[in-house]
């Protein structure tokens, strides 16, 4: 019986564990499938790869790639990916390069609602130097009492219409799902309940990703409700993808799961894993 988590993010991009210790709590945890997928970098993996290794557990490498799609920003993750591929690399070199300079557009916007230091701020918060990202805004604002938690940090500076909030285009949809099939990985649509698209846009976006090459939809995560849980199930199986799963961990007080605390697959839908 496998216990699966390939969702989740260490301090290689915006969580608070290193990819050892994130490893080392899924194996307490009782996973026995997992997936490193830090946001745009590839560099924790073989550090969770070898103490995966250790523990005696199944690894994937994966990635979470950033996406631009008709006005929305997406989230496409690549499971038992090549690491070392040039195309998918490269890719993520480039997405890197923009993190960066959003990063200081979100700094300058921020300064000028009054909020001291925000770059500086962020950069202490991120122990991978190359990817500086929302979230280590959002935890100088809590540092700063200008938010409670990170979620208010958010809500309050870092979305759509607020101070903090840049606007940026990302890897193209049929990029990122390019990069992931040469890397000899299977492309999933991370959290698809949380994009704010409605029934007709998700058709339009389920059609092209499958078109694409897409392999998967993330049903079960972190964030989707159980009414969720069985909507994007149906969704799969209408457009004939797999079905993934993953806590989409980022630390202990940050995420909606913690590692491996996921309900299994609805009944129907074929496990994206069972490719492995």
């Amino acid at each position: 019986m496998l216990t699966v988590d390939l969702h989740s993010h260490s301090t290689h991009s915006d969580g608070l564990l290193t990819p050892a210790e994130l490893v080392a709590r899924a194996h307490a945890q009782g996973v026995t499938l997992y997936a490193l997928t830090d946001h745009d970098a590839l560099s924790g993996v073989e550090e969770a790869r070898l103490q995966a290794q250790a523990c005696g557990m199944r690894f994937v490498a994966g990635v979470e790639i950033s996406v631009s799609w008709q006005d929305e920003i997406l989230h496409i993750v690549g499971l038992n990916i090549d690491p070392r591929h040039a195309d998918l690399a490269g890719g993520l070199h480039a997405i890197r390069a923009g993190r960066e300079a959003r990063a200081v557009r979100i700094a300058a916007d921020l300064e000028r609602a009054g909020v001291e230091g925000a770059l500086a701020g962020a950069r202490r918060h991120a122990r991978n130097p190359d990817l500086v990202s929302r979230a280590h805004f959002a935890r100088h604002l809590v540092e700063c009492g200008l938010a409670k938690d990170t979620n208010a940090a958010f809500r309050r500076y870092l979305t759509p219409g607020k101070p903090g909030h840049v606007a940026h285009q990302w890897a193209s949809l049929s990029q990122a799902v390019n990069w992931i099939n040469a890397a000899g990985g299977a492309a999933v649509i991370a959290h698809p309940g949380r994009y704010k698209l409605n029934n007709r846009n998700n058709e339009a976006l389920l059609g092209e990703f499958r078109d694409l090459g897409g392999a998967g939809v993330e049903v079960v995560t972190g964030s989707h409700t159980a009414a969720q849980y069985a909507s994007w199930a149906r969704y799969a199986q209408r457009f004939g993808l797999a079905a993934s799963a993953g806590s989409d961990f980022h630390g202990p007080e940050e995420s909606y799961l913690d590692l491996g605390c996921l309900p299994d697959l609805p009944h129907g839908v074929q496990p994206l894993w069972s490719a492995f």
